[in-house]
């Protein structure tokens, strides 16, 4: 096995800036064959990669997690993915129902602190139970969301599901965005016209007033300290350089390099 840290994607993130989306997904695939999957939660961003995908590779699996309180609308739009799109979508689950952990732990997402072990639980650990069948993810995160995704970059190693997290549309702005729904009639989550920008569990989602920001429907009771679920590990990792194991030819493949052997 080799390390490959974020310092080492310094070079190739600054290349990949230049990319399309579609080139970006290529790539990926390209490098990992069948250990790359895409991550989507059915919300609009994530709606847009599903059909990119459809496009290009739909056998490609695509990872949702059912956290068990999701809006019926959110798995309506995952169905619609499967159906229309033909997409490989892979359902995970957490280990217990929400009544079945309210009754071991209580109502986690009530306190800071319990919505952080809630939002593990439920969205977390499920990616974590299939992590080590995959070398890289595929994401939708966009840098125009704002917040802590104003820097994301196009390529993230990430450390606790030993992968390489693929951002193909961290360049795509909103107007971008719109175009490419608009022109591909793409399948949208029906909340996102109700109200919704963003869309979580049901339980701590609520709609956002059009002078409010766009995650402002997220844990709205809890106040601002709990804004990101913590799935997405550029939305947390104050590390600079964190780092993950790869096989040594996977890296090289990744760093466009050839390794000497010689002694």
């Amino acid at each position: 096995m080799a390390r490959l840290t974020q310092a080492d994607l310094v070079d190739l993130n600054s290349t990949f800036e230049q990319r399309t989306p579609d080139e970006l997904i290529q790539w990926a695939k390209s490098i990992f064959g069948e250990r790359v999957a895409a991550i989507s939660a059915m919300q609009r961003s994530g709606n847009i990669l599903c059909h990119m995908l459809h496009r290009i590779f739909p056998e490609m699996k695509v990872l949702f997690v059912d956290t068990g309180v999701l809006f019926e609308e959110t798995l309506e739009t995952r169905d619609r993915m499967v159906k229309e799109y033909g997409l490989n979508v892979v359902t995970l689950s957490p280990k217990q129902t929400m009544a079945e952990q309210t009754a071991d732990l209580g109502v986690l997402y009530l306190s800071v602190d319990g919505q952080k072990q809630c939002c593990d639980l439920r969205k977390t650990q499920p990616l974590l139970e299939v992590a080590g069948e995959y070398d890289a993810l595929l994401g939708s995160l966009r840098r125009s969301d704002g917040g802590n995704r104003a820097a994301c970059p196009i390529l993230a190693v990430d450390p606790a599901t030993n992968t390489l997290r693929v951002n193909p549309m961290v360049n795509i702005s909103d107007e971008e965005l719109d175009a490419y729904e608009k022109d591909n009639d793409v399948i949208i989550h029906p909340l996102h016209a109700q109200g919704f920008p963003t869309i979580g569990c049901n339980r701590c989602t609520t709609p956002v007033m059009p002078e409010e920001p766009r995650r402002a429907g997220r844990w709205r009771h809890l106040g601002p300290w709990s804004v990101y679920c913590g799935i997405n590990p550029t939305d947390l990792s104050p590390e600079m350089s964190p780092a993950i194991d790869l096989p040594l030819d996977l890296v090289d493949r990744i760093l466009g390099r050839e390794t000497d052997f010689m002694i």
